[in-house]
């Protein structure tokens, strides 16, 4: 393909950084977190998120995310508490292994963009990561 759409290259990007990350995960010790644990995981919060809101970030149905949650709660990686804004609701917030591999992940992420800084130089690093963030306004909803 000779003039790939940016999304398509932000997509390879992206897959790549998942990639490591991933690879980095499993080195570590978690090899019972897929990659579909990972991406809900990746969207939770620090105060904690219900799981309708998790399955729309991740563009899953709400059988998915819980079945998703599920599967990370029994890991040990997450933990469901009450809502303090409605009883009737739970949240999900991340459990200390949870945080565990998110500081792997960190780590590695911010492996790869220090192999991306000596590679486009730290000028244009900035200068694609500003631009980038600039995108977010018309392209994530959840920013």
């Amino acid at each position: 393909m000779r003039d790939p759409h940016p999304a398509l290259l932000m997509f390879i990007g992206a897959r790549y950084v998942e990639q490591r990350v991933s690879d980095a995960v499993v080195a570590a010790g978690y090899a019972d977190l897929t990659p579909a644990m990972a991406r809900v995981a990746a969207r939770l919060s620090e105060d904690g998120i219900r799981v309708t809101e998790l399955a729309e970030q991740a563009r899953i149905t709400k059988q998915s995310a819980s079945v998703l949650v599920d599967q990370l709660e029994r890991a040990g990686y997450v933990e469901r508490v009450p809502d303090p804004a409605d009883a009737r609701a739970r949240l999900v917030l991340i459990a200390p292994r949870g945080r565990e591999v998110q500081r792997v992940a960190r780590r590695e992420e911010r492996a790869v963009e220090r192999e991306w800084a000596r590679h486009l130089g730290a000028e244009r690093l900035a200068v694609l990561k500003e631009l980038l963030g600039d995108l977010r306004e018309i392209t994530d909803p959840y920013r």
